[in-house]
């Protein structure tokens, strides 16, 4: 399974919740792709409620990557099952070889960027970043409808 601008790696249901993810390259067509990979997914495990605000995190995340980073940017959306220790929230992580965290600054009224993890620190229940083997992951979670 693929989609236009970016390779499927997985969508796999399991007594531990649902996960999907995707790698995507480093060019302009990944937000685009990345968007309607989550939406997608999103609306298959009938979660259309969070569909929008977490494609527009998702963009924002990977627009921070094409800036930022070469290389390939995954996408990974995590559903826990019921009795998961993450009971409760979408786990949404995007990850990219450059290994610096992304640093939040404050834009002021006539900057045309810098808001983007604004956004995911207010629209998001919690977020982060971690370093990874080979670069890092910046995550956020989104309370489950219900």
């Amino acid at each position: 399974m693929s989609s236009p601008a970016g390779e499927v790696i997985g969508v796999i249901d399991t007594e531990g919740g649902d996960f999907a993810e995707w790698t995507f390259p480093a060019e302009p067509d990944a937000v685009r792709a990345a968007r309607a990979a989550v939406r997608g997914r999103l609306r298959a495990w009938d979660l259309d409620g969070l569909a929008d605000l977490a494609a527009l995190l998702v963009s924002e995340l990977v627009t921070n990557s094409l800036q930022h980073a070469t290389g390939p940017i995954g996408v990974r959306l995590v559903r826990p099952a019921r009795a998961a220790r993450l009971d409760g929230v979408l786990l949404v992580e995007v990850s990219d070889p450059l290994p610096d965290p992304p640093r939040a600054r404050v834009a002021r009224p006539e900057d045309e960027s810098g808001r983007g993890l604004q956004l995911v620190a207010l629209s998001s229940q919690r977020w982060g970043t971690r370093p990874g083997a080979a670069g890092k992951t910046v995550w956020f979670e989104l309370a489950l409808p219900g």
